[in-house]
């Protein structure tokens, strides 16, 4: 098995480093804060991600996995070297690439001849050259091999992949890195380093165009009074649509979506290429937020000037603690500043940006006195809560739902005013 370092701890890097070291091989992960790593070397995660605790404290139990503080310490003697750092959306939509360029710098003197660095960052195309010259060596390997990990699902995504993407110029020093993922099964796909960074790009910016897609079908069904439940069913037995991302809500968020649908407008402002199908998915994106904000409002009687709303989610999926860019956030945002007073639980969201969000520690006290309740996220504990129970808190029984999570006869008969989505 291989000596691999990872460089960066966020979502992407301890999720590598954990499954790459369940896979067998002996991992090295480096952080820069030394009480994050003093934490993962207990096994102590600052993430909520189903099963990614039980894969970190297996690979250190295992002396397979270990944390370092400094990539210096941790990419010595390793044959492979996983750079997976943030690439925040800089003001222009594109990707900032300084924590990767900063990383390169510090590791490129002290890299092992032939080793193979390994692009899991979502970087601009192009990237890979870019890092081959920070590091100013000629006898090592820049490879791209993006991530396609789902918030929520990561674990079990990387033990069990669609597909593994490998981008190189060297043949060799790719097949070297497939020979990582030997265990897995996968399809594996090696092509230049330009399409493989691509495909992560194209991947997610589908995925987001399929998500504005039904949310603006849902919108359609409502004027025309169709239930966007019927017809996603009847779109999704089509085997070249499928069910996948056919589920109304109130927009896209999270970590990817956002940044790497800008990231890739901006790509094509660049070369020259206007990309306004993309746009108009932002567009509609932004849009969905503003017609739940908007129910919300009429339920409550035309203004939310004072009124209470209960809001059920705040983390941008369920499955995940991550607020980054939440459709449900901005959701109850937009509700504060037209003056709503709004109450809101989340079974796992983290406090990270939510200074403004007045939070409760159970979905029955988000709905006391509160005109109306609003669903944001799709957590499965919402469908099994007690509805009678919810009504005699409320002054008034008005649901908004913003994931069709409910069931709408039942809630009307419980004596709820319900509104969903395309229903």
């Amino acid at each position: 098995m291989s000596r691999i370092a990872v460089v960066g701890t966020g979502y992407v890097g301890l999720t590598t480093g954990a499954y790459m070291a369940h896979l067998g091989h002996d991992v090295v992960c480096a952080d820069v804060v030394s009480g994050k790593v003093e934490r993962l070397s207990r096994g102590e995660i600052p993430i909520f991600e189903v099963g990614l605790e039980d894969l970190v404290r297996e690979g250190i139990t295992t002396r397979r996995l270990s944390f370092v503080l400094g990539a210096a310490t941790a990419v010595d003697g390793a044959e492979f070297i996983f750079l997976c750092l943030p690439t925040p959306q800089g003001e222009d939509g594109s990707a900032d690439t300084s924590y990767v360029r900063a990383a390169a710098e510090e590791i490129g003197p002290l890299l092992r001849p032939e080793a193979v660095v390994v692009n899991k960052s979502t970087l601009p195309v192009g990237s890979t050259r870019m890092v081959e010259q920070v590091l100013g060596r000629t006898d090592v390997h820049v490879v791209s091999n993006p991530e396609f990990l789902r918030e929520g699902s990561a674990v079990y995504d990387c033990l069990h992949p669609d597909r593994i993407v490998i981008g190189s110029v060297d043949p060799a020093a790719a097949t070297r890195v497939a020979r990582l993922f030997e265990r897995l099964e996968a399809p594996v796909i090696i092509t230049d380093p330009v399409s493989a960074e691509a495909i992560k790009y194209a991947s997610n910016a589908f995925l987001a165009t399929k998500v504005s897609f039904v949310n603006a079908m849902a919108n359609l069904c409502e004027a025309v009074g169709a239930d966007v439940r019927e017809v996603v069913l009847g779109m999704g037995y089509d085997k070249r649509i499928g069910f996948e991302f056919l589920r109304p809500g109130p927009g896209w968020g999270g970590s990817c979506f956002p940044k790497d649908t800008q990231a890739l407008i901006r790509i094509g402002d660049d070369h020259g290429y206007d990309f306004s199908l993309l746009r108009g998915v932002v567009a509609v994106n932004k849009e969905q937020c503003e017609r739940v904000v908007a129910k919300v409002e009429r339920l409550a009687g035309g203004s939310l000037d004072g009124v209470t709303v209960g809001a059920w989610g705040l983390a941008f999926k369920a499955g995940t603690d991550d607020t980054r860019d939440s459709p449900a956030v901005e959701v109850v945002h937009r509700l504060q500043d037209r003056g709503a007073a709004v109450r809101a639980y989340d079974p796992a969201a983290a406090p990270v940006g939510l200074d403004r969000i007045t939070r409760v520690d159970d979905p029955y006290a988000a709905c006391e006195n509160a005109a109306v309740l609003v669903v944001l996220t799709e957590w499965d504990e919402f469908k099994w809560l007690d509805l009678n129970k919810v009504r005699s808190l409320m002054a008034h029984p008005c649901i908004v739902d913003g994931r069709n999570l409910l069931d709408p006869a039942v809630a009307r008969r419980k004596g709820f005013t319900y509104e969903g989505l395309g229903r």
